[in-house]
């Protein structure tokens, strides 16, 4: 960890939900770490445990019902333990944009309604000046026509920056992006991974993208961590972790990326899925999965290595 306290710091933490069957746990033990100002990526394939581990931060649902167990650290204070510091977190220092901008959005409220409703409490002209502000921000070339617009009359991509105006609204030292372009198609996708970049940097906040494509990891992030089953798996500065990945699942997740270099035939998956939670194998998850597994990688869960700047949960890197 570095030096100085992070801005967010998740240690060791397990996420249990009640169901009709019993308990499961579909994130058993994760620990990670965001300085103010960096931008990190949380990156795996869906079932993972990245979105639970982000709802999990602010107890966003389905994590309010969950049993979390552990640290979640932000700013120093324990957002589990700390109720006060939950709402604190909740009502300014922390923003969310989510997957599907359409479903977050209300369909029958105009937009300016909604951005204001993220807005501190400030006089109607003052907030209406502010919400033009954000929606020029965040490169909507009307600002005007957007806020008196209702979510249906804009296109996927111009919603998914009208839900970046609303997460910036309250002014966040560290803004979680949850899966933010998949809805949408390549070119509008790299717009908003690049509009999200100059935010962060501009305003000098943090950011945590949560995606399954590590090829749009590469340009805008600084840090990665790569989850598997509920557990980190690797961790790293990007650029080192994508020229020479350690675990194989790592390595299984960039050799699936398309490249304009690469022939449709030349691209590999990855065989088999990821394991519901609560079916997780024992030992490495990831096990069953990978080629270069022995009997021993079914014994038990393998520790996190620690080398330098990398971390890898594998005895054959």
């Amino acid at each position: 960890m570095s030096e100085a306290q992070p801005l967010l710091s998740i240690e060791n933490l397990s996420v249990t939900f009640r169901t009709p069957s019993g308990l499961v746990t579909p994130v058993p033990e994760v620990s990670l770490y965001v300085n103010a100002g960096e931008r990190v990526a949380l990156v795996g394939e869906s079932g993972c445990g990245k979105s639970v581990t982000a709802l999990s931060v602010t107890a966003l649902p389905p994590a309010d019902r969950a049993i979390r167990e552990g640290k979640i650290l932000f700013k120093g204070c324990d957002l589990i333990a700390d109720a006060e510091a939950l709402q604190a977190a909740r009502r300014h220092g922390l923003a969310y944009v989510f997957q599907d901008p359409m479903a977050s959005l209300h369909p029958v409220l105009r937009l300016r309604d909604q951005i204001a409703e993220a807005l501190p409490p400030m006089p109607a002209a003052a907030r209406r000046e502010r919400v033009l502000e954000l929606l020029n921000d965040v490169g909507l070339p009307d600002p005007a026509r957007a806020a008196n617009a209702y979510p249906c009359e804009l296109s996927g991509g111009q919603c998914q920056r009208v839900m970046l105006a609303m997460a910036l609204a309250a002014e966040p030292q560290l803004l979680i992006a949850d899966e933010p372009t998949t809805a949408l198609d390549v070119t509008t996708q790299r717009k908003i991974l690049g509009l999200m970049d100059r935010l962060a940097r501009e305003r000098g906040m943090a950011l945590l993208l949560i995606t399954h494509n590590l090829g749009i990891v590469a340009s805008y992030m600084e840090r990665l961590y790569v989850m598997y089953a509920g557990r980190i798996v690797e961790s790293g500065p990007v650029k080192a972790v994508i020229s020479s990945p350690r675990h194989p699942y790592t390595k299984g997740l960039l050799a699936a990326v398309p490249s304009l270099r690469l022939e449709r035939d030349q691209l590999q998956d990855i065989p088999g899925t990821v394991p519901p939670p609560g079916r997780f194998p024992a030992g490495c998850a990831f096990a069953p999965r990978c080629q270069f597994a022995t009997p021993d990688c079914t014994q038990a869960v393998p520790p996190l290595y620690v080398t330098d700047t990398r971390a890898v949960r594998c005895p054959c890197f």
